[in-house]
This record gives structure tokens, sequence and C-alpha cells, in this order.
């Protein structure tokens, strides 16, 4: 089968290799759909090293071999894919919050992931999805995801006013997180237009983009403060800098986005104003469910207003026009797609 790796800043390039096998509780899927995620861009773009494994983690696709022991999936079943294979034994585990295994892999980053033909991973990381959603589309579960379990560990109410800080994937689908939610006012800040029209698709009530846009978002936080600040950019972005003082005293600034630098936060308004900083790692469960079983419901709900967030979509063999394009930001890209087909 082809798998894509990156063998250095800006090289992608796609090797054959043996399709893998599921062993005991374990599926092979074929891959339909991988997305390239803001945490791909770090090691294309040469912030971060490259993993040493196939990368990709945003998987949609298709059961095509059951190893001894699965019960629940049937070849052929459409899925998604929760990209992190924990021990399953330790506290953090029985407790739903295996994020935090300190043996826990991340697919595409500690274990091979979806940018090819087919990926192997236990039972229990597999979620069914409708069968006539868009596979682009439903590979939008993880990055969805993301954004639920944020809001959840915010935590937020109904009503709650939400700022999010970015307008790539993640924050815009926590828009689409924090209305299906019940939030009674949505704001955006956005950096480039198609960001920005895209939020106000999504139902943002405010959006916030140019030049002043963090001088106009703290002004309306100054009259009414958001409960929530979600903060989606990370990078060397100083959007952390600026959560502080627009979240309200006593709120909540939930920090989803990957940084890369060292950000600086205000002590004294920490202190002074009793705000919650909360570090979100992708997803867990609670009694409830998991929180990609959240994001499937949330996206079978929303799924037509969700689709226009893949603008951009190659087949696997050209992966290196995909990541060029996901990383130009003048290509008003938002999700970029890269589709198997073998």
């Amino acid at each position: 089968m082809r798998a894509a790796f990156c063998v250095e800043a800006g090289k992608i390039e796609i090797r054959d290799v043996p399709v893998p096998e599921p062993a005991d509780h374990e599926v092979t899927v074929r891959v339909r759909n991988c997305g390239i995620c803001g945490s791909d861009l770090h090691f294309f773009c040469g912030h971060l090293p490259p993993p040493p494994v196939c990368p990709g983690h945003e998987i949609s696709g298709e059961i095509a071999r059951v190893g001894p022991g699965v019960t629940r999936l049937r070849e052929g079943d459409p899925v998604v894919i929760e990209p992190l294979i924990a021990c399953q034994r330790c506290n953090f585990c029985r407790s739903g919050n295996y994020q935090l295994c300190p043996h826990v892999k991340v697919l595409g980053n500690m274990a091979d992931g979806g940018f090819a033909d087919y990926v192997r991973v236990p039972e229990s990381a597999v979620f069914p999805v409708p069968g006539d959603l868009d596979w682009a589309v439903a590979a939008l579960v993880e990055p969805l995801a993301v954004a639920v379990h944020g809001l959840r560990i915010a935590p937020m109410h109904a009503g709650d006013r939400v700022a999010v800080l970015g307008a790539g994937t993640i924050g815009l689908l926590s828009v689409v997180a924090a209305r299906h939610n019940g939030a009674g006012e949505v704001w955006v800040s956005a950096r480039y237009p198609h960001q920005a029209e895209a939020a106000k698709a999504l139902g943002a009530d405010r959006v916030f983009t140019g030049p002043a846009a963090a001088t106009e978002l703290f002004e309306a936080g100054s009259r009414t403060a958001p409960d929530i600040v979600v903060e989606t950019v990370g990078g060397r972005a100083d959007t952390l800098e600026q959560a502080l003082p627009l979240v309200r005293a006593g709120g909540s600034v939930v920090v989803l986005g990957l940084f890369t630098s060292m950000p600086q936060l205000n002590g004294i308004l920490l202190v002074v104003r009793e705000i919650r900083v909360v570090g979100s790692m992708t997803y867990g469960r609670t009694i409830a469910g998991a929180d990609f079983e959240r994001a499937v419901e949330v996206l079978r709900a929303e799924a037509s207003a969700v689709r226009g967030l893949v603008t951009h979509r190659f087949p696997l063999e050209n992966i290196a026009t995909a990541f060029q394009t996901a990383s130009d930001k003048g290509s008003g890209a938002i999700k970029v797609s890269v589709e198997a087909s073998a």
C-alpha cells in the first residue's frame, strides 16, 4: 500500500509499505479521507521535528479487516478513528481520561497514521458514522471532538457568551460546538477574510477581523465580557495574553492551540480576577459517553453547515501539493483533505 512520510521540513514522499494486519481486538481501516491539521503543518513548516511514522490523525474510512475478538464492527462499516492508543489499565484510562495516559500514543505522531491507504487501530478507537456522510466531512469529527472536549472541561453552560480566538478549523468548529451547546452569544476573531465569512456562515454573532480586531474585541469585552474564551491559535501567537483581560472575572480560558513558543500570562489578572486557565488535551470520556461520540452527534446535525469548511481536496498521490496549499496563507484554505483512492 501507499503511505506518506515527511522526511524533512517542506518535503513529503510516498513509500510502498505492507498493509497492516489486525491483531487481537484490532481492525484495519481502509482510509477514505484524512485532513491536514495545524499540528501537521508545524512539522511540515519546520517548527517541530517531523514524526518518524506516517502522519495524519483526522481519519475517516471503512472497516477492511477485523482481528480476533472484534465483536461490534464488520467489514464495510463506515467509521471515524479516535487517534489515541492508550494502555487501558492505568488510573487515567480507567477514569475516562485516557488522553492523559502516560503510555498514550497518538496516530500520526507516535504510530502510523492516516495519510495512507490503510491504517491499523484498536477496536476501541473506532466510532461508526452515518453511511451517507461525505468522507471529508466525516473526518472533521476529530477536530470537532477537540472543541467538544474543551467546552466540556471549561465547563460551558447554556446561555454562556463564548469568544473564540482564531478561525482556523478548530476555531470554526468551536463555534459549531458552542452553538450546539446552547451558547447565548458567540464571538470570533479571524485573521483572514475567508475565515471571517466562514465564521458568519456558521452562526457567529460577532466577528472581529482586520488590523484593529484585537482592540475591537477588547473594547466589546470591556462592556460585556465573555464567560469563556477559547484559544485556538497556538504557535507563536499572543492570543493567550489577549485572553486574560478579555474574559470576565471568574471566567475560563480554554487553551486548544499548540504553542511552539513560551506564551506570556498576566499573573496579576489571573489572581485578582480568579480566572481559570484550562489546558485541553484532545478528548476523553465521561459516564455520559466519549467526546468523540458527542462530536459524531453534533456533526450529524450540522453536516450541511460544516461542509463548506472543506475548501480543498487532493488525492494521496498529490499530498505534497496538499500540504503546500494548507501552509499557504493566501490560498484561502480552511480544511485541506487528502483522499485515498486505492
